[in-house]
């Protein structure tokens, strides 16, 4: 499907003509999203972190994920794993800071998860979170939003 598009997109370019772009892929409400397209959802001290659908789509078919191992100290901003898609492999990186409590072994089988279902079976890590404040470095739904608009404006 996104080769096809991109080879339309391609073909239209050089024939002058516009196509229509797909619009911005969803977005939850309730999570806080990573300038690196990541997402997080924290349930007190806990944090599931995966990648954003904006992500996933521009990645393609996702072929194999790379997961730490549970006891991990992950770094805000720090990568600490990797998404290989049939287009590229790109780092994951954590949103917050903290320990990793649980990976999602699925993966491991069924890497397209991530782009099948990214807000709920695709989630990669939990962690322990350690540092609350961080989460005030992270946008909201309507930022990240604005954000891929923007960014996606530029290509």
């Amino acid at each position: 499907m996104a080769s096809r598009l991109l080879w339309a997109s391609r073909a239209a370019s050089y024939l002058r003509i516009s196509v229509f772009h797909r619009g911005f892929s969803s977005v939850i409400k309730d999570l806080k999203y990573a300038d690196s397209h990541e997402w997080v959802k924290v349930d007190g001290n806990s944090a599931t972190i995966g990648i954003t659908d904006h992500a996933q789509d521009h990645l393609g078919d996702v072929v194999y994920v790379e997961l730490p191992e549970v006891g991990v100290t992950v770094k805000q901003g720090a990568s600490f794993g990797a998404v290989e898609s049939v287009k590229a492999t790109s780092d994951v990186n954590s949103p917050v800071s903290g320990k990793v409590v649980e990976v999602n072994e699925e993966l491991s089988s069924s890497p397209a998860l991530v782009n099948s279902s990214p807000y709920k079976d695709g989630w990669i890590i939990k962690v322990e979170t350690d540092n609350a404040g961080e989460l005030k470095k992270l946008m909201d739904a309507d930022q990240y939003t604005k954000f891929c608009e923007e960014e996606d404006s530029k290509h």
